[in-house]
């Protein structure tokens, strides 16, 4: 029953929905291929954090859940984009990933910070808090 009450239903249940009125996880999306990777994240309205990460990567695991708990603390103010680096490795190769996870942020549809590895949420506040101008 409980599990029946996370599955959202209804219009706003459509995967093309990345910016939902309430904070936490429809802050952070997976892309689907390279024009929705174009819709949502180069003409995305908001700043972006995109980050590339791989299934077999173990920095991966651990930086995902943190950067994502640390932009829906930002209620809106930036969205993120995962980037799977296996399925998509046409974007990876076009945004120069050579490592992962690398982090890029992202505003009207420029690069204009990045980095690569594991941060700790102090520095993931700063980077996140420079890209919206906070």
């Amino acid at each position: 029953r409980r599990l029946l009450s996370l599955t959202p239903r209804g219009p706003s249940a459509s995967p093309g929905r990345a910016f939902g009125t309430s904070a936490g996880r429809r802050s952070t999306f997976n892309v689907q291929d390279g024009s929705d990777f174009q819709d949502r994240v180069v003409n995305s309205p908001k700043p972006v954090v995109v980050d590339f990460h791989a299934q077999w990567c173990g920095p991966c695991k651990i930086l995902g859940p943190r950067l994502e708990k640390m932009v829906a603390k930002q209620e809106g103010k930036v969205v993120m984009a995962k980037v799977d680096i296996d399925d998509h490795t046409d974007l990876a190769i076009e945004y120069e990933v050579s490592a992962v996870p690398t982090v890029l942020a992202m505003k009207n549809g420029d690069v204009v910070d990045k980095f690569v590895g594991i941060k700790d949420e102090d520095q993931l506040e700063a980077f996140l808090k420079k890209l919206i101008g906070a």
